[in-house]
Parts: C-alpha cells; sequence; structure tokens
C-alpha cells in the first residue's frame, strides 16, 4: 500500500514538473544524406506522445508534433538525437505560456514576459541544445547567471522568440 502511494505521488510530480510541450523544432547538426535524416525521424517518432514528425532536408529540421498530456522534456528530444548519432544544433518549444512561467525548471536568461500570451516559443539555450559555438558565446553572454555554466540536466535556460 505504501509503495502504491509513493508511486501515484512521483507519477502526479512528474506530469506537473515539466511543462506541457505542444511542438519542437529541432535543427540537428552533422548530417550528410537523407539516410542520415530517416534515422533522427524513426529515433523522434519513437518518443511517448509524439503524434507526428515533418522533415525539412533543406534545412535538416524537424518538427515534432506531440499529443496532448504527453510528458516530453527537451532531454527527451536530446537523448532521440543523440541516440541516432547526431547532436541537436537548435531546439525551439512551443509551449503554454502558463506552464513555462510557473515552472522552476525553466529560466528565462532575458526577463522578458509574455504571461499575456497563451503559447510561447521559446529556443532553449543550454549546452547540448545549441552548437558549440553559439554556446561558448552564450556562456559569455551570461556569465553573471549562476545557474547557466552548471549543465544540470534539470534545468532549461532559454529565451521568448514570440
Amino acid at each position: 500500500m505504501k509503495n502504491i502511494l509513493i508511486l501515484i505521488i512521483l507519477t502526479f510530480s512528474y506530469s506537473i514538473s515539466f511543462s506541457q510541450i505542444v511542438k519542437a523544432d529541432i535543427i540537428a547538426t552533422g548530417l550528410t544524406c537523407s539516410m542520415c535524416s530517416n534515422a533522427i525521424n524513426k529515433k523522434l517518432k519513437t518518443i511517448e506522445g509524439v503524434d507526428s514528425v515533418k522533415t525539412d532536408l533543406n534545412t535538416n529540421t524537424f518538427s515534432v508534433y506531440l499529443n496532448k498530456d504527453n510528458h516530453a522534456t527537451p532531454n527527451t528530444f536530446k537523448e532521440s538525437v543523440e541516440k541516432a548519432g547526431f547532436y541537436i544544433g537548435s531546439l525551439q518549444i512551443l509551449t503554454p505560456s502558463k506552464d513555462v512561467f510557473n515552472n522552476t525548471s525553466f529560466i528565462n536568461l532575458e526577463k522578458t514576459s509574455l504571461k499575456d500570451k497563451d503559447i510561447v516559443t521559446i529556443k532553449i539555450l543550454d549546452k547540448g541544445f545549441v552548437t558549440d559555438k553559439e554556446y561558448k558565446r552564450l556562456n559569455k553572454l551570461y556569465s553573471k547567471i549562476s545557474t547557466y555554466n552548471l549543465e544540470n540536466k534539470n534545468n532549461y535556460h532559454f529565451k521568448i522568440i514570440n
């Protein structure tokens, strides 16, 4: 009985600890052919809660559309792309603004607010979610933010795109 109660509490806390991602736009790096793209596409489709994946071979962009009540996190996408043998060069997430601004795992680096919008697009700026060159630049830019260079897998630093 005690184990069941603990399991229920952990499940509930997990489901409210991350924002509800509606769509993720991933630009992958290192692709050389359509087979590379196909490998990433297949891995992304295995994520629980994925409705569909659209691929743009010209820009190496993967638009991942998710079902309602999914439990995907930015790390979910990163791990899937890396399992296919590639890396994320950019990750933008479309999510309800209330989920981002009421979530301690998401840290707004630019302190801008769009709470009046229902849905926002954010760009994750942590290591592994941008190119190495961009991360070095961002690390200098945000050096005064103590959590930015810690590479904590539970914190996601972002800027608002729209």
